[in-house]
């Protein structure tokens, strides 16, 4: 007789196991503990074989029925159930070793030792947020252009079509990745070509007026905030690096004795040099009594990690600057590049080295840390004694007798 639930859910356990059988070879095994387990009877080939298809109540009995009928419509075409379960699971494995995470993953480790950590850190949370909740556990090989441009469309929904834009690169790196070994056969993401909005390519906030510069470095010397933050808003301008190379400055870098700092920028895969004034050596004595202790020359709440990337910004923002249309961590660079040149009147070519931009010398040697060290080193004092006039309305404001201040 077919089995029913109220009999199913009344079996009693006995010394041994008891089956229960339903009919077409499915029966019900009740343990000696109560566990109640369902299993096919079959032949295939000759022999008798047995599958497991599940626990009640997590598989009902409507359920275990469909699992048989499934099963014997493979027996009727010469297919063994037990056999094609291991094909299905394998196949699942393999498709999950291939997956896009899985994939980008292992991309992401192979690569990320040679990125600033804030660019690592951009890149996985990018990921991780707008890209693998839709295409992660899909096999990379079947991920196609409209798949893609589903996920980048939900990013530019929400008004950020920069992150559009870098998610679209991301996601063509990771597949140039799978091709490169062996996982994947072509790169969906340049069929997409034209489908998002192009970028609106706006230059950072900066400061480049002489006066208002003197006004910015006063605010600085003013600020209330913490010792780290205040150091770092001091030397920003000083050294007009990358805001993400100014937070992440390591103690092992900086050789105050010599006045230089010696780090590699990722953004150019390059070695950088950068001639410290003694104003700038000045500031980073006072702060190596606190923090150079320890690896980061700013670290943040956790010693053990660098200053956050917003601090700077959040430190302007705080003094009352608009950072997106006065002044922001990023527009030192522009204000040192503007003022060296056409107040200064230094030589384009020396600062453009010292913003370790990748260019070449007349010779087509690409950039190296040494090149017009002598003429950027002096070049960095000028330019601290200049700020430091600024400061105090000297290079602005004639003082009384002294016409050439």
């Amino acid at each position: 007789m077919p089995l029913t639930d109220t009999a199913i859910r009344t079996a009693k356990p006995s010394a041994a196991p008891v089956r229960m059988f339903d009919g077409g070879g499915l029966y019900l095994e009740v343990s000696p503990a109560g566990g109640k387990l369902w299993r096919l009877k079959y032949r295939y080939a000759g022999k008798e074989k047995r599958l497991a298809l599940g626990k009640y109540p997590d598989v009902s009995l409507k359920d275990a029925r469909a699992k048989r009928d499934a099963a014997r419509k493979l027996l009727a075409n010469d297919i063994d159930p037990g056999e094609n379960r291991k094909v299905q699971a394998a196949a699942k494995v393999e498709r999950a070793a291939n997956s896009f995470e899985a994939i980008a993953r292992e991309w992401f480790a192979k690569n990320c030792d040679g990125w600033a950590v804030t660019h690592s850190e951009k890149i996985i949370t990018r990921l991780e947020n707008n890209v693998f909740p839709w295409l992660g556990g899909k096999a990379i090989a079947e991920i196609t252009a409209p798949d893609v441009l589903a996920v980048l469309r939900r990013i530019e929904g929400r008004g950020t079509n920069d992150t559009a834009h870098r998610a679209s690169g991301n996601i063509s790196q990771i597949m140039r990745y799978a091709i490169a070994t062996g996982r994947a056969t072509r790169d969906p993401v340049p069929d997409l070509r034209g489908a998002l909005p192009p970028l609106r390519h706006e230059n950072f906030a900066a400061i480049t007026e002489p006066a208002k510069v003197g006004e910015l470095l006063r605010a600085f010397d003013a600020f209330q905030g913490t010792f780290v933050v205040k150091s770092a808003l001091l030397l920003s301008p000083l050294v007009f690096v990358r805001p993400g190379e100014l937070r992440t400055a390591l103690w092992a870098d900086m050789d105050l004795d010599r006045a230089e700092w010696r780090y590699f920028v990722t953004k150019t895969k390059t070695d950088h040099l950068v001639p410290l004034a003694t104003q700038a050596v000045a500031i980073l004595r006072e702060l190596h009594a606190l923090t150079g202790h320890g690896r980061y020359v700013f670290p943040g709440r956790d010693p053990q990690k660098p200053m956050s990337e917003a601090a700077v910004n959040a430190a302007l923002r705080r003094m009352g600057y608009d950072t997106k249309t006065e002044i922001t961590g990023h527009g030192f660079r522009a204000m040192a590049r503007t003022i060296l040149h056409e107040e200064l009147h230094q030589k384009p070519e020396v600062i453009e080295h010292q913003l370790a931009h990748k260019v070449s010398d007349a010779l087509g040697t690409a950039y190296n840390r040494t090149l017009f060290l002598k003429e950027r080193k002096a070049m960095m004092q000028i330019w601290a004694d200049y700020l430091d006039k600024l400061k105090t309305g000297a290079a602005i404001i004639p003082l009384r007798g002294n016409s050439a201040a």
